[in-house]
Order: structure tokens, then C-alpha cells, then sequence
């Protein structure tokens, strides 16, 4: 039995399969990205010039990683989710509503990061084992950049 190919050359089971964990990750971005534009937004106390200025790096970082899982998804054929309902649902990430305090915000980005890796590295060995170079360099590229940022949220908590 031969498997389907998709546009892009890859059997389009695994591709479909790929797409899924994709909108997975895709709504777990969105939810961190509100979550970011929410520390940045109410940040409040000492902390403020800094943290202020290092949410609004990482929002902007996280909306154009936003747009690219949506591209990948829609590469390998599929279509991304495109509702907050559906990413709320879908998502890991819970809102984190009302948070104004330093230590409280690099708290829910060590934890949105921490649910971010885990399931990056999951999508990385199935990418892997569908031989789909274009999302595991994509997964390669983020799990390197988000493990250093969580090594300093991390040195900054203590």
C-alpha cells in the first residue's frame, strides 16, 4: 500500500497529523502572547522599567512566531485554528488574568514556556520521524531560543 503525498512531498497522514499538533502549539502561543501583552500592559512596582520593556520583547517575538506556525500549518496543507474560543479550549496555557506584580509574571512566562518546550519537542521527533525537515528546523530554532529565556527567567526569579 502506497501512502498519499501531499504538496510538499510528505505522506499526508503524518502531515495531517502534524498540522493537529501544530494548532495545539499554535493555540498555547496565542494564550501566552495575551498573557505577555497582559504583564506588560499592568505591570506595576519597582520592576516596572525593566519588565516592561523585556514582556513587550517577548510578546513581539511570540506574535511572529504566531504567524509562522500558522504558515507551516497552512504548508503542510491544513488550516490553522483562527478563534480564541478554539485556542482557549485547546490550550494548555490558562488565561492569567489581573497579574501586576514582577515575580508573579516571569512566573506564568516560566510556566507557559515550560508547556511551550515540552510539546515543541514532541512536534520535533514526529516531525522527525515524517521526515519533515521545514517544521523541525522551525521546532530546532524555537526549543533553542526559548531554553535560553527560560534559563534567565529562572537566574531572574531567585
Amino acid at each position: 500500500m502506497t501512502s498519499e503525498m501531499n504538496l510538499i512531498g510528505l505522506d499526508t497522514q503524518k502531515a495531517q497529523a502534524l498540522a493537529a499538533d501544530l494548532n495545539k502549539l499554535l493555540a498555547d502561543y496565542q494564550v501566552l502572547y495575551m498573557n505577555t501583552r497582559g504583564y506588560h500592559w499592568n505591570i506595576k512596582g519597582q520592576q516596572f522599567f525593566e519588565l516592561h520593556v523585556k514582556f513587550e520583547e517577548i510578546y513581539t517575538d511570540l506574535q511572529l512566531k504566531i504567524d509562522e506556525l500558522a504558515e507551516r500549518i497552512l504548508t503542510l496543507g491544513f488550516t490553522p485554528d483562527h478563534s480564541f474560543s478554539s485556542y482557549l479550549a485547546a490550550s494548555d496555557i490558562k488565561e492569567h488574568r489581573n497579574a501586576t506584580e514582577g515575580t508573579e509574571c516571569v512566573e506564568g512566562l516560566v510556566n507557559g514556556f515550560s508547556i511551550l518546550l515540552r510539546l515543541e519537542r514532541q512536534i520535533l521527533t514526529e516531525a522527525g520521524d515524517a521526515n519533515d525537515e521545514g517544521t523541525a528546523a522551525l521546532m530546532g530554532d524555537y526549543i533553542r531560543e526559548q531554553e535560553k529565556l527560560l534559563w534567565m527567567l529562572n537566574a531572574y526569579r531567585q
